[in-house]
């Protein structure tokens, strides 16, 4: 029962830090802005199972998905150094992506995204 908590405890403390990292970088330019034919739902569900593969992320493999208030959804890894902004554009979706810093990492989560558009 304790480690339930304790692990509850730990993933909202780690929401709250993702949380302002990912306000923080919204107040800027995304690394890079697709679109998609595909519903935003569709399109964030493949985003998360790909940042999920541990084959090519390894020990940093991890996404989770939110709904957002404006009807889309956000696809974050654990610390929110990488997210994407799925929002719906017409019949389509939008999608806006952002990277703490232009690296490998950043570029391997960007080639995974855009195999879902």
């Amino acid at each position: 029962m304790h480690k339930v908590v304790i692990g509850a405890l730990v993933l909202a403390a780690l929401a709250g830090c993702a949380g302002s990292k990912m306000k923080e970088a919204r107040a800027g330019s995304p690394y890079k802005t697709l679109a998609s034919d595909k519903t935003t739902l569709v399109v964030a569900q493949c985003i998360q199972f790909g940042w999920q593969d541990e084959s090519v992320f390894g020990v940093d493999a991890g996404g989770f998905k939110e709904p957002t208030e404006a009807g889309g959804f956000t696809v974050y890894t654990t610390g929110g150094d990488y997210f994407a902004d799925v929002q719906s554009t017409g019949a389509g979706s939008t999608v806006k992506y952002y990277a703490a810093e232009d690296n490998m990492p950043a570029k391997r989560r960007l080639a995974a995204l855009a195999t879902c558009l």
